[in-house]
């Protein structure tokens, strides 16, 4: 189980938990199991289902601490906040504090300290891992990333691609942090815990001032939001089509500043995004994970749902309607050119996203759904 997939494969259900009592204690069951998971270990990425089995396959020679339940520790910081969103949206949702027990908030106190070791002032920190392959992406360099500058931003090893990050502030992670940050402090105010709420409330500050200072480029069309940056003054310019992604930031709530963003959108919606590819079969945002002319659906699907235009969002959903050639379910990647040649005929966390996309627009704009 990875603490971010499972988030977000039931993240379109929580409307109708209020409803349906089986589903609100399924989501529930979800936060509790999350809330064991980050308790064991908050550098992993991926749990077993049975706690006592051995990790994942490709991960039993890896170099790093693993622990038993542990399935992948890929250090990502995406993998903090999507509980942290998950559990802020229940929440919201139902107004049950229940699962916010003190186990929980262990697991609230362990995410802020992680995220606080992971800025990195006081040195590298524990975590390390390294991975013998023949692709970068799979490994860090000296098990611990590339240099950083201890600027207040936290530190991910890897992408929410598991790609392994080159500067390793990787931007839309911290933004996302600061959001889940913020929801945190509301959940701890909300059963009285003020110290635990305090201490997200100044991190995410820190935090936040630690973007504008650094995290910000600038670019002939005007300023963006940078992908990646090690607090040296190196920027990496680029998008990833996994979320949290730049162009999904408003879908994470992690977008602070709409000029901003509209700027970061139209370049990573084009050419000048290495990662983005245009051709015949459509166009959308990739990543190193499938390489080059492999669009991710997922990234057409966040494209629409973060869209203020009905044209863009009609387009988007007319792409993933050829995309998904004939199979009726989201793959993981197919060709720019040849809609054919695609990996994994089904992807969940896509599907998720995509059931969640057409049902908005079912509920807002259902003229959009007619042929």
């Amino acid at each position: 189980m990875w603490l971010r997939d499972s988030s977000a494969q039931v993240w379109p259900y929580l409307p109708l938990t209020k409803e349906d009592p089986t589903l609100r204690h399924l989501i529930e069951g979800v936060i509790r199991r999350q809330t064991r998971c980050i308790l064991i270990d908050p550098y992993a990425n991926a749990f077993m289902a049975d706690l006592s089995a051995p990790p994942l396959t490709w991960s039993r020679t890896d170099k790093t601490g693993l622990k038993q339940g542990v399935g992948e520790r890929k250090w990502e910081v995406d993998s903090l906040c999507y509980p942290l969103r998950l559990a802020h949206g229940y929440w919201k949702h139902t107004g049950d504090t229940s699962p916010f027990d003190a186990q929980w908030r262990s697991a609230a106190r362990l995410i802020i300290d992680t995220f606080r070791t992971q800025q990195r002032k006081q040195g590298d920190g524990p975590y390390h891992f390294q991975r013998a392959s023949p692709s970068p992406t799979e490994t860090l360099f000296a098990g611990i990333g590339f240099p950083v500058n201890p600027v207040g931003l936290i530190a991910s090893g890897f992408r929410p691609s598991d790609d392994a990050c080159i500067f390793p502030f990787l931007v839309p992670s911290n933004l996302f942090a600061v959001a889940s940050l913020h929801h945190l402090a509301e959940i701890a105010n909300a059963v009285h815990d003020t110290t635990l709420a305090d201490d997200a409330t100044v991190l995410a500050k820190e935090v936040a001032q630690a973007l504008q200072q650094h995290a910000i480029a600038t670019t002939p069309q005007g300023t963006i939001w940078a992908y990646e940056v090690d607090g040296y003054g190196s920027q990496l310019l680029m998008d990833d089509a996994n979320v949290p992604s730049l162009l999904g930031l408003p879908y994470i709530d992690a977008s602070p500043d709409a000029a901003l963003y509209a700027r970061t959108r139209a370049f990573v919606w084009s050419e000048r995004n290495p990662w983005f590819f245009k051709g015949t079969a459509g166009e959308g945002i990739g990543g190193p994970h499938e390489g080059d002319s492999m669009i991710w659906p997922m990234s057409q699907i966040i494209y629409a749902l973060t869209s203020q235009h009905d044209a863009e969002i009609r387009r988007a959903i007319d792409m993933l309607k050829g995309a998904a050639h004939g199979y009726g379910f989201m793959h993981e990647s197919y060709n720019k050119n040849d809609a054919k040649k695609f990996t994994r005929a089904w992807f969940a966390w896509a599907n998720t996203l995509f059931g969640e996309l057409i049902g908005e627009v079912a509920a807002t704009k259902p003229e959009l759904l007619r042929a």
